[in-house]
């Protein structure tokens, strides 16, 4: 009997004994299933490799053409005020500023080569820009057929305004965006498993509790870590001059029998295409992750929302007499402010759009410590 109890209580121990780990695996797994899932790679800490070249060519040369419309505009206004605030540039000079602003990249990382961080700020890096950009105006007139002599030297006023972008260029942009990181590859999803739509949750869990999916696209849809909405939609209103210019060029060399040597923009141009792209990039995150709409289903309410916005801006700047475009010599043309003549133009935009968002999704911004 002795024996048979002292078998009996072993065998209840041992039966516990196996009960316990499944009793503290279930407690394991509450535990796990309580705290919150591995951050995906659009939330981790920026930790990609810098901008490829293609994309940085790209910035600059889109950079460079805002800085002509900018200095453009101001010099126009300065001589006859026009609230329409027109600037000029052109595909030759976009294809200088982003070769240029590309070398002055590389002299600008020697930077910790030099002793004085003085001497290098305020008279290496500025001498090389003043260098570089006045050899690009000469080679921009040689292209246009000027010939060497076809420019003067450039004046006081010329230099001091170089001397300030030089400034400009190194301790504000080159600072800030060198320190944009892009990540080549995104975390990729299981096998067989869809990304999860912004703004949806998981079903509830076991324990009654909700949790957030956390995939490709974040919590919310679109990656909480990317570039800040501020510098979005800097991005989007600087594309918006370039889209301009380069349309408005095209547009006179096929229509003029002289050879055209600029396009054309405002200044207004850049609030209208950045907050008109930063809300189409909205709409992109909501019909493409919550609805799963395809592309052609949401271009269509794309060019909607386009018009829309267009025909309001247009009210807006011609009640004050900025509205730089009529359109009222076209056909199929509403109030001279919007036409279905480009109509597949904004169709391309609309898909071109979809294309920038996704690339911007996989850059992060570093802030400077």
């Amino acid at each position: 009997m002795a024996g048979s109890d002292a078998d009996g209580e072993g065998l209840a121990c041992r039966h516990g004994a196996s009960r316990r780990p499944a009793a503290s695996s279930e407690r394991e797994g509450e535990a796990a299933a309580d705290r919150p899932e591995p951050l995906s790679t659009a939330e981790a800490p920026a930790k990609g490799a810098e901008l490829p070249a293609w994309m940085r060519l790209y910035f600059y040369g889109m950079h460079g053409i805002t800085l002509d419309v900018l200095v453009s505009s101001a010099r126009l206004f300065a001589r006859s005020p026009d609230l329409r605030m027109l600037g000029f540039s052109s595909p030759f000079r976009c294809l200088l500023h982003l070769l240029t602003h590309f070398a002055l990249e590389k002299v600008y990382l020697q930077q910790r080569h030099c002793p004085s961080p003085f001497v290098f700020n305020f008279l290496l890096y500025p001498s090389a820009h003043v260098v570089l950009q006045t050899l690009a105006g000469q080679v921009l007139l040689l292209c246009l057929g000027g010939g060497l002599g076809g420019a003067a030297a450039p004046g006081a006023l010329d230099l001091v305004l170089q001397y300030i972008l030089a400034l400009y260029h190194s301790q504000v942009f080159l600072k800030r965006f060198l320190r944009l990181r892009y990540r080549r590859q995104l975390q990729r999803q299981p096998q067989g498993a869809s990304l999860a739509p912004p703004r949806t949750r998981a079903p509830a869990a076991a324990g009654g509790g909700r949790r957030r999916t956390r995939g490709l696209t974040g919590a919310e849809g679109a990656p909480s870590k990317g570039l800040p909405d501020l510098l979005r939609f800097l991005f989007y209103g600087m594309h918006g001059f370039l889209d301009e210019i380069f349309f408005t060029f095209f547009f006179n060399v096929l229509g003029q029998r002289d050879r055209a040597t600029s396009g054309h923009t405002s200044l207004w141009s850049f609030f209208m295409y950045g907050s008109c792209s930063f809300m189409v990039e909205k709409l992109y995150f909501h019909l493409h992750y919550s609805r799963g709409w395809s592309t052609w289903k949401r271009v269509p309410i794309y060019v909607i929302f386009i018009y829309v916005w267009e025909l309001s801006w247009g009210l807006g700047l011609r009640a004050c007499g900025a509205c730089s475009w009529d359109y009222s010599h076209y056909p199929l043309n509403f109030l001279g402010l919007i036409t279905l003549m480009y109509l597949p133009g904004w169709i391309f935009l609309s898909v071109y759009q979809d294309l920038l968002s996704n690339v911007l999704w996989r850059v992060q911004y570093i802030p400077i410590d």
